[in-house]
């Protein structure tokens, strides 16, 4: 049909018609369009000769392959056509003759059969006539497996024959010569040197022997029992081996042999039905089985946890944390072998209170670490007493600081190996490595930052007589934890150990213990302002206690401890100064350096003119009816602030030193007011008030309170005179600027 349609003109066709297609081309196309049809059949005829090229040399070698290979299997099909029909003429013989064969043996057949029978028989009653010699022999080699195993293969031939006279003897001596072995078995079952392979055997022979089931397991488990007791008892003194070699040796042997059991009596009595037991055998047999695996276990473990112990702080944790790992994977393998069987302890609590020992034994080092590094500090102030300006405070606090905290940071990185991600072990997993984990947290580093701001407090006490610049140090020292340590090791356990402390309800926060630094830092720089003052204040009280103030000499200088109380202030303020940096001001701007002569005249003359009010007495303008006077004294401490004495002071130079000048000149006060003065005591005391006012400016930020003191101690001073008479101001001055 397809051919009967098809188009003369179409060239790919079979059906094209060369006569037709031309005259319809010449018929209905132009000259320009047949010349172009002619190019294009003849480009067409010159691709598919040249595709017809190609196509022909790529297929010419495997042309030649093809005829080369067809070729070769007519002459394989000839060879093989010859060998096929010598097989046949052969196969045709081979018939022929067995058929010959069946012929001739065709009557002797069943004769051959029966004499076959006899022969079987007549060889299982040879067996059975030298049965009991041969078990002797066995028995007597040891080979108690093949002994047995005859013996079981006879009683089939017996219950078959057995009531034959002729083999009742015969089975009564084997019957016997089994009782023995059976005995013999049960005594070599009970003794205590057996290893789990040699109990698994004779267990087995003895099952085979129709020994009691319940019994035997029973006993089974009581064996092995002392076995695996001796084995403990043998690892308690292997005290001298690393704990890589300790697990190892319980691995190899304890372990072992216990699996070994373990699997021997469930294939022996779990896993087989026996007909003669009761129905809940297999019932009670894995109980008691999951009983001894976990009272074994359990004293195995036992004993590497006290072994755990004994090495915190002193063996290799490294080394350690191998070996537990080693006894986890081990134990993980265990529960795959028994099943059905619940293995209730593991050694992720082994690890876990290994973390917790080496916790509490690092805090412990790092105490004593502290109280070392606490010790060097204070030999080193103790060493340098004499020459206070000398020592570096910074250095010590530096020293101080570095070796607190990057001990730490060490103790932490060391911890860090408990959470290896090569461990079989994850003690992250559970409840009580999460807590643990936080207890780093919590008990290591905040227990000893807490630790240090308590033992830095006790310095600070009233009680202790620590050094001066001791508490200075260890204040600075907090001040620095406060303001980076702190944060840093916080966030370095944080970051270390993936705590998610800012979200915790329970974990103590950062700000608390920066709290508790700070509080700790100021407590003990009150305490160095408190002792330096108490220290000044000694000199001032003796000084006013042990002069006979009626009957002194008109002043002509300045006394020698008022000279002393401003050079200790000046090392005072050098010290401080090494450490906290001067940032209270006035209006004239900052005061760091002492003023010269021609400053103080100024301040005397032109104290009313300055920018800022300044508080001053004149108690030498006043006429002496007015000096007798108490209202003057009173009206001033009606408009001035009160003054406290004993307040914490600020992290600064200023401020620590105008604690010490406040509490000085406060104790000088009580003095002045318990003395009675003559003229020239009254004069001696205004030339040193009026020189303690020339030097002590320098050293605060705010000379009011000064001032204001100074006119209280002048002021008590008038009032317990009994001849009121001031100096002139200018002779003040010159005695003050002589001495």
């Amino acid at each position: 049909m397809a051919e009967t349609n098809a188009s003369p003109f179409d060239m790919d066709a079979s059906s094209f018609d060369a006569e037709k297609y031309l005259e319809r081309l010449l018929k209905d196309c132009s000259l320009r369009q047949i010349m172009d049809t002619e190019a294009a059949v003849v480009k067409d005829t010159q691709t598919l000769h040249s595709d017809m090229q190609t196509l022909v040399y790529e297929n010419y070698n495997k042309f030649i392959s093809a005829t080369d290979t067809i070729r070769r299997m007519k002459d394989d099909f000839k060879q093989m056509e010859t060998d096929v029909n010598l097989l046949m003429t052969k196969m045709q013989s081979i018939t022929t003759f067995s058929e010959q064969i069946t012929g001739t043996l065709q009557g002797t057949r069943s004769q051959l059969c029966r004499l076959s029978e006899k022969h079987s028989l007549l060889k299982r009653l040879q067996f059975l006539s030298t049965l009991p010699a041969k078990l002797k022999s066995l028995i007597e080699e040891q080979n108690y497996a093949q002994a047995v195993q005859d013996y079981l293969h006879a009683q089939k031939v017996f219950a078959q024959y057995g009531r034959q006279p002729s083999f009742d003897g015969i089975q009564r001596d084997c019957d016997f010569i089994m009782a023995d072995l059976k005995e013999r078995l049960r005594k070599d079952f009970q003794r205590a040197g057996n290893t789990a392979q040699s109990l698994t055997e004779i267990g087995e022979l003895l099952l085979q022997l129709d020994e009691k089931t319940s019994d035997l397991a029973s006993e089974m488990l009581t064996c092995a029992g002392k076995r695996l007791h001796e084995q403990i008892v043998m690892l308690q003194d292997q005290t001298e081996r690393d704990m890589l070699e300790f697990v190892d040796m319980g691995i190899d042997g304890f372990l072992n042999d216990l699996a070994l059991v373990v699997t021997s009596y469930f294939d022996m009595f779990v896993a087989k039905h026996y007909e003669q037991e009761r129905d809940d055998f297999q019932e009670n047999a894995l109980q008691e089985l999951n009983v001894f695996l976990n009272q074994n276990i359990d004293k195995y473990l036992t004993l590497v946890q006290d072994r755990v112990e004994s090495d915190i702080g002193y063996g290799d944790t490294q080394v350690m944390l191998r070996a537990l790992d080693r006894l986890h994977r081990r134990l993980q393998a265990m529960r795959n072998i028994c099943r059905g069987l619940e293995v209730q302890r593991n050694t992720v609590s082994i690890i876990i209170s290994a973390a917790h020992q080496l916790c509490d034994a690092h805090a412990k080092n790092l105490k004593d670490l502290f109280a070392d590094s606490l010790s060097a500090v204070r030999l080193s102030l103790v060493s340098a007493k004499s020459d206070a300006g000398g020592l570096n405070l910074s250095d010590l606090i530096s020293n101080l600081y570095v070796a607190m905290v990057e001990k730490i940071k060490g103790v932490l990185q060391d911890l860090l190996i408990f959470l290896r991600t090569d461990w079989s072990f994850n003690i992250k997993a559970e409840h009580k490595g999460a807590l643990c984990v936080e207890g780093i947290r919590e008990n290591l580093l905040i227990g000893f930052l807490r630790h240090i701001a308590k033992v830095m407090c006790g310095f600070g006490d009233a009680s202790s007589t620590s050094p001066p610049n001791l508490l200075l140090v260890l204040s600075k020292t907090c001040l620095e934890m406060e303001q980076q340590g702190v944060h840093i090791l916080i966030a370095l356990v944080d970051d270390l150990y993936e705590i998610d402390s800012e979200n915790s309800a329970t974990l103590t926060h950062e700000t608390e213990i920066c709290a508790e630094m700070r509080e700790t830092a100021q407590a003990l720089l009150d305490s160095y302002v408190r002792l330096q003052g108490t220290n000044i204040s000694q000199m001032l009280r003796k000084s006013v206690e042990t002069r006979d103030w009626l009957n002194c000499l008109e002043p002509r200088s300045v006394r020698a401890v008022m000279k002393r109380v401003v050079e200790e202030l000046g090392s005072i303020e050098t010290v401080v100064a090494s450490l906290y940096e001067a940032s209270a001001t006035t209006a004239s701007g900052f005061r760091t350096t002492a003023s010269s002569d021609s400053s103080r005249k100024t301040y005397f003359s032109n104290f009313a003119s300055a920018s800022k009010p300044q508080y001053r007495s004149n108690w030498s303008n006043y006429t002496p009816s007015q000096l007798e006077s108490s209202y003057v004294s009173n009206i001033h401490r009606l408009f001035s602030e009160r003054v406290e004495i004993f307040t914490s002071v600020e992290f600064t130079k200023a401020s620590i030193v105008m604690g010490i000048i406040k509490i000085g000149l406060k104790t000088l006060l009580e003095c002045v007011r318990l003395r009675t003065f003559s003229k020239y005591g009254l004069q001696q005391i205004q030339v040193d008030a009026h020189y303690l006012q020339m030097n002590l400016w320098r050293f605060v930020s705010d000379e009011n309170l000064v001032n204001f003191l100074l006119d209280e101690i002048l002021g008590s001073a008038v009032q317990r005179c009994l001849e009121s008479v001031l100096m002139e101001p200018n002779a003040v001055e010159i005695i003050c600027e002589r001495g």
